[in-house]
């Protein structure tokens, strides 16, 4: 995931610069990824049942790495069709490596652990993108000169660090489930590939949870396409300083991420999604906009207010965690299915920020509003889907959100211990 995070602070303004085009045309670019994204995270769910997740996985890294390497040499060449193109089918490699793993966690994990372990999965996804990635454009930039020719090179560097994380994973994870088929074997091959396309159809549980985690990280890759030029260019902190923010911002990401897992597991998964993971990233949302143009522009203590701002969002986000916990559970004995919508909705949580951006950017400019005004708009359009996802997860409740169960599945576990 360091990979990926490498370009997510700059891709921006990066391919604004080497097509010689606008940030609205370029957010259709990055719209038409985020759809394969959002194709490939199900597929990930799919595939890992079919095939066993570390194939899969094997799979997702090495589209990543082949067309990482097409993806810069189109835009070398400045042809837009091009780079649509190969950042296009770039988009199915990383879905398929990182969520595929997830699956695998969920058939893994005990129940009365799983927020925990969904939980310990985001501080390592969050831990690459954007924080690792966004720290390793930091140093490699101004390294190779800054500029378009330092951001092309920490493209490259995000190669080998994909190859190094697929060489880890696949001698590293080495539990034999992941090279087995997961699902039932009475299950025929179509069967699994639209188990969870079927359940988001007969399951309004399932769908509604799969808008809750669409709309979670919305607004994370959503303001990875409009920050980059507001923080470095128009508030004048430059490019150093915005990806600090994002290394700073995205660790308290990190920090959260197995402590809202717990706390849900011990509290109760939808109070913690509801409160910690919607209502307060919201109003974190909010702040991370609004403090930075408060404060005065390029100043040092402005930039604080606006780093401590954005930590804010990232350690709130984390309260989304159990969100995996919470659609599994919601269909019983479709676990499988559901975890397929659940990793699609991960992904499309990248299509639909970038399409809000997209769809608002445009709308805004037919008015011919200032640059401010267009980007509050997509601010205020993030907070208005988490309105809508706070009243879905209220109809989300599952056993593990009666005190008593839980004290049932911590007995149960504590007798497992006592057996072993």
């Amino acid at each position: 995931m360091t990979a990926v995070g490498v370009e997510s602070n700059f891709l921006t303004p990066h391919l604004v610069a080497g097509l010689n085009t606008s940030e609205a045309t370029v957010s259709w670019v990055i719209t038409g990824y985020s759809l394969t994204v959002l194709v490939a995270s199900y597929l990930s769910g799919a595939l890992a049942d079919l095939f066993g997740p570390k194939r899969v996985m094997l799979a997702g890294a090495a589209v990543f790495i082949v067309f990482q390497f097409a993806f810069i040499f189109a835009i070398s060449t400045g042809n837009l069709h091009l780079v649509g193109l190969t950042y296009f089918i770039r988009g199915f490699g990383f879905p398929l490596f990182a969520f595929a793993f997830l699956v695998w966690i969920n058939h893994l994990a005990r129940p009365s652990k799983l927020g925990t372990a969904i939980g310990w999965f985001y501080v390592m996804f969050t831990g690459g993108l954007p924080t690792l990635g966004s720290l390793v454009a930091f140093g490699v930039i101004p390294a190779f000169g800054g500029g378009f020719v330092g951001e092309t090179a920490a493209l490259y560097v995000s190669i080998a660090l994909a190859a190094v994380g697929t060489v880890l994973a696949w001698f590293g994870c080495r539990d034999q489930t992941g090279m087995r088929r997961l699902a039932e074997p009475a299950m025929s091959n179509s069967e699994i590939l639209m188990s969870g396309l079927q359940l988001l159809v007969s399951n309004s549980k399932v769908r509604d949870g799969f808008l809750v985690r669409m709309i979670n990280t919305a607004p994370q890759f959503g303001m990875f396409i409009i920050l980059p030029a507001v923080i470095s260019d128009e508030l004048g902190w430059g490019q150093s300083r915005w990806l600090m923010m994002t290394v700073i911002v995205y660790a308290g990401n990190i920090l959260f991420n197995a402590v809202f897992g717990a706390i849900g597991d011990k509290h109760g998964w939808v109070s913690t999604v509801r409160y910690f993971g919607i209502l307060t990233s919201s109003i974190a949302l909010l702040a991370w906009w609004y403090v930075p143009h408060w404060v005065e522009p390029g100043s040092t203590s402005g930039y604080v207010l606006a780093v401590i701002a954005g930590t804010a969002y990232g350690i709130f986000l984390a309260g989304f965690v159990p969100m995996g916990a919470i659609v599994a559970a919601n269909a019983p004995g479709q676990e499988g299915g559901a975890m397929a919508m659940y990793t699609t909705a991960a992904g499309g949580a990248t299509f639909l920020g970038s399409l809000v951006v997209a769809v608002v950017l445009n709308v805004t400019g037919w008015f011919n509003l200032g640059s401010y005004a267009q980007n509050t708009a997509v601010v205020w359009a993030f907070v208005a889907l988490y309105a809508v996802a706070f009243i879905l997860v209220g109809r989300l409740r599952t056993r593990q959100d009666d005190p008593e169960y839980r004290k049932e599945l911590k007995r149960k576990d504590a007798a497992l211990v006592d057996a072993a």
